[in-house]
């Protein structure tokens, strides 16, 4: 992924910005000589104090098999996704495409003992359906005994994150306020999410737009 100086996300940025419900991604492993990427699509259990990503998958995922030949992986977490037409930017009038994306490059392992993937899944119910605290994993005993033989469990210790919010940072804030005018009056698809983050990260680089003076009535009141 190409990242410009412009539109490149720092820790905090892609922390809030996961944070606030994006933990469904896209893993892709190496496939081998021959063969192209093995990608699959994943909801993941993100702890970055730690380091590690925790998910699970059916044992037989051609994934799996992918990463026990080569454990390099990639998360890949995308959203806020939109296209920006070229009459919209100004000269030279290209268009352009606006997204957030969050890279993940990690090493995985694969956990196939049932404590490992039962304590695997217990974090990711806890994670995602937390009203339900009496639904745990225990080998050997409960319904998900009978499931767990045909569940793997996969732990990625990342060594990089990359992180890319791209929304023509490299404008001027009001060309800027300009476009982000244009994705309300379309609204359509993921644009509010797009105008949500260009918007930030102008307020983040020049603050928030100057408020115009109100002229006064002659008596001083305001109109």
């Amino acid at each position: 992924m190409l990242i410009r100086s412009w539109d490149r996300g720092d820790e905090a940025e892609w922390r809030a910005w996961l944070a606030e419900g994006r933990d469904f991604g896209l893993l892709a492993a190496n496939g081998g000589p021959g063969h192209g990427p093995v990608l699959v699509p994943t909801h993941f259990l993100l702890d970055a104090d730690r380091g590690e990503i925790l998910l699970h998958l059916a044992a037989p995922n051609p994934l799996l098999a992918a990463v026990r030949a080569d454990p390099e992986v990639t998360l890949a977490v995308t959203d806020d996704y939109a296209f920006a037409p070229g009459h919209w930017r100004g000269e030279p009038g290209t268009p352009t495409s606006y997204y957030a994306s969050v890279h993940f490059h990690a090493t995985a392992s694969v956990v196939t003992d049932p404590a490992g993937k039962a304590e695997i899944l217990n974090r990711q119910l806890a994670h995602f359906q937390p009203e339900r605290p009496d639904v745990r994993v225990t080998p050997g005993e409960g319904e998900f005994a009978r499931l767990l033989p045909g569940l793997t469990g996969l732990r990625l210790t990342v060594r990089e994150v990359r992180a890319k919010f791209k929304f023509d940072d490299k404008k001027p804030a009001a060309e800027q306020y300009a476009l982000a005018d244009r994705l309300a009056e379309r609204g359509r698809g993921l644009d509010g999410g797009a105008r949500t983050q260009l918007l930030r990260r102008n307020a983040r680089r020049s603050g928030p737009p100057a408020v115009p003076e109100v002229p006064a009535c002659p008596d001083g009141a305001r109109i």
